[in-house]
């Protein structure tokens, strides 16, 4: 049964940020878009239905505008949802955010900021923008895997980092004390993983602390990509040898100037392979993801559309 075209699909994750603050948000947001008339559909994730699930659902039952309550890892979700629908223009869908977590990293790339009120208007507004969508794909046992991103896949230290913030982000709502208390802890992880990755046809071998493949900012690890452009921005950075130059790496990467370090290596690619990566954590979009080798990387060009404020 189709829905009326200007009703919301809202996936909902209460399990982003700090909890029973975010509870709390969500009320004032479920509130705030009712006094505006607007009308709506929401799930939250369930033991027997994920968010991807459920955002393929709306998009199968014909929502053209699925919205996004939480952070990145609900974004992706429904990124994965509209991308596995049966749609066969995955574009006619309109992506909104409103960002309720403490990782918001793609939603800050549009000026989404965390007034929930801002949010609820620039979807009210639907100006929109098509925009790339990267792709991480394998083989196991014979069956196709596919995971779609939006921001960044991270490999190795990058992932890690990701994991301890998550689990930390529960218990500090400030995103920087979640990310310092990471950086701490991550210095004495001294481990480095044997890589071989193929990059424009360039074959990298060795020892790597982490692998970040942008398709937007990626927590500030590839400062220059934009999810508009049809390209993926790599950035490869190589262990230091002391740990002081550890945490000032790891710092410039937050903070968007991992062009100065002289242990980072920077690529503009079409796609990526990755051809080992001895027994280093992945996530994609901070969503660990469990693969099989090889691991085919690659970007497909304004494939999806998104909603952005306007300004």
């Amino acid at each position: 049964m189709q829905v009326e075209p200007n009703k919301w699909g809202i996936v909902y994750n209460p399990r982003s940020g700090l909890q029973r603050f975010a509870r709390k948000r969500w009320k004032a947001i479920r509130e705030y878009i009712v006094s505006r008339h607007i009308p709506f559909e929401y799930n939250m994730p369930q033991p027997y239905m994920t968010a991807e699930e459920i955002a393929r659902g709306y998009a199968n039952r014909g929502f053209k505008t699925i919205v996004a309550v939480g952070g990145d890892g609900i974004v992706s979700d429904v990124v994965n949802g509209i991308m596995k629908s049966d749609l066969e223009d995955k574009s006619s869908v309109a992506i909104g955010i409103i960002p309720n977590g403490i990782g918001n990293d793609f939603a800050d790339f549009w000026g989404l900021t965390s007034d929930y009120k801002d949010a609820i208007e620039a979807i009210i507004s639907r100006r929109t923008r098509r925009i790339d969508v990267g792709y991480s794909s394998y083989y196991i046992s014979g069956y196709y895997r596919r995971r779609y991103f939006v921001n960044s896949m991270n490999i190795g230290l990058g992932a890690q980092v990701s994991k301890i913030t998550n689990s930390l982000k529960r218990s500090f709502a400030m995103k920087w004390v979640a990310y310092t208390c990471a950086l701490f802890a991550i210095l004495f992880l001294k481990k480095t993983y044997r890589t071989h990755l193929v990059i424009n046809d360039e074959h990298l071998r060795g020892r790597v602390m982490t692998v970040c493949i942008g398709n937007a900012h990626g927590y500030g690890q590839t400062p220059s990509a934009v999810p508009y452009n049809g390209w993926l921005d790599v950035t490869v950075i190589y262990r230091p040898e002391k740990k002081l130059q550890i945490l000032k790496g790891l710092w410039m990467s937050i903070n968007g100037r991992l062009f100065n370090h002289k242990n980072v290596r920077i690529y503009r690619t079409k796609a990526v392979k990755v051809l080992r990566v001895k027994n280093a954590m992945t996530d994609v979009d901070g969503r660990i993801y469990k693969h099989g080798f090889p691991l085919e990387i690659g970007i497909l060009n304004e494939y999806l559309t998104i909603i952005i404020p306007n300004r």
